[in-house]
């Protein structure tokens, strides 16, 4: 069999997240179908850069399979494309790599952004792609609460109950903050990111640019490893799975 790495781009809207699931929809699934579909397999198991949530979307998840050989990349890009045409998903990119590459446990770090439409009124063409916050925020406060949050730090106060990790320190390498008119932008790197780590970093973030908490109270929250200490989860619409280095 030869390993395939694939770059695929998705919205999340439609999925109850990546992973696949019994009674409902994932990303995962419908991959893994149109894999089937065209390669006749009765089965294939693909593997992920970073699973993602229900209603997260993703420019450049890395996922890997394992095909027969003949099957050329240019091939499985187009085939797999042709069978996904029902589903807000695309593979902009496919090539073969040795057995030993794996999607997951060969990235050194993962990129996220997450996108807020700051501003009164309602969206139309940024509904169910940004988070809509219609008080005014202080970007400056945001950014000297988020640099609070880089370097290694015990991230409890940061993730969901639900979280598998066994480790809840992380090394967030790096946490910037750009504004553009209405859109301000929120970009994240790192190794690796607990389950809901950068939608309740944004969360709390947004609580310190509304003036509701100083940006030192970062250093409070990190402290007392409390998630009822931080602030809500940001919707996962927002939230966009930029891309992976290998």
């Amino acid at each position: 069999m030869q390993r395939f790495k694939l770059t695929i781009e998705y919205g999340g809207a439609p999925f109850a997240g990546w992973q696949r699931q019994e009674n409902a929809l994932s990303v995962q699934q419908v991959v893994e179908e149109a894999i089937c579909a065209f390669t006749q397999l009765s089965e294939v198991q693909v593997y992920c850069a970073g699973r993602t949530d229900a209603g997260v979307h993703a420019q450049g998840q890395v996922i890997h399979v394992d095909l027969p050989p003949h099957f050329s990349p240019t091939t499985v890009r187009r085939a797999m494309n042709a069978h996904l045409k029902d589903y807000p998903v695309s593979v902009v990119k496919s090539e073969k790599v040795d057995s030993e590459f794996h999607a997951r446990f060969s990235a050194k770090r993962r990129f996220y952004v997450y996108r807020i439409i700051n501003r009164p009124d309602k969206l139309a063409l940024d509904e169910g792609w940004a988070w809509h916050v219609p008080r005014t925020l202080d970007v400056i406060a945001m950014e000297k609460g988020a640099a609070y949050l880089i370097g290694k730090h015990d991230f409890s106060a940061f993730r969901t109950v639900h979280c598998q990790s066994k480790n809840p320190e992380k090394t967030l390498e790096s946490i910037k903050i750009q504004k553009k008119g209405d859109l301000i932008e929120v970009f994240v790197h790192a190794p690796s990111f607990l389950h809901h780590q950068v939608r309740n970093m944004v969360g709390t973030l947004v609580q310190v640019g509304l003036g509701r908490w100083a940006p030192e109270y970062m250093t409070e929250i990190l402290a007392s490893k409390d998630r009822a200490k931080a602030g809500p989860t940001a919707p996962a619409e927002g939230l966009y799975f930029v891309g992976v280095e290998y």
